[in-house]
């Protein structure tokens, strides 16, 4: 049901908070690493409605649509409507991807997608593999949960 609406989804496990020392009041960068598809992520994340730490572990997904039939966003949300994606979910961004790229020749390419959530940024890096139907401008949802550890 979920499986063609959702283009991305692993678990992660943050390495570091700011790495790079905390520029924002409200908002912090993660740098985590996927279990399963042996990608890197840093993400920016509004830290004052949800918290996360060092070692914390979340799934993370990127989904085209929070529709569960898999009809487009209308750009508007309604609490009222029926049930979608994003209720399985703790923290939901809507943004548009603004780079892909790769680096590396032969066996040793690294494919990396560059998203903005409303100025929030993320980075995710890796296998082409797991990036290769994502296109420049696709719009995109990100979905995360935390696993309780």
């Amino acid at each position: 049901m979920t499986s063609n609406i959702i283009l991305f989804e692993d678990i992660f496990v943050i390495d570091q908070i700011n790495p790079d020392g905390k520029k924002f009041d409200k908002a912090c960068r993660i740098v985590a690493q996927s279990q399963n598809c042996d990608m890197s992520m840093q993400l920016d994340i509004n830290n004052d409605i949800y918290p996360m730490d060092v070692n914390d572990k979340f799934t993370m997904a990127l989904a085209s649509t929070l529709n569960y039939d898999g009809t487009p966003d209308t750009g508007y949300y309604n609490a009222a409507k029926r049930k979608n994606l994003a209720d399985k979910y703790e923290y939901v961004m809507h943004g548009k991807l603004y780079k892909l790229s790769e680096e590396g020749s032969g066996r040793s390419i690294t494919a990396e997608l560059y998203a903005s959530f409303g100025g929030l940024l993320m980075c995710l890096k890796g296998d082409p593999s797991h990036v290769a139907h994502f296109e420049l401008d696709q719009r995109v949802f990100l979905l995360i949960r935390k696993i309780n550890k």
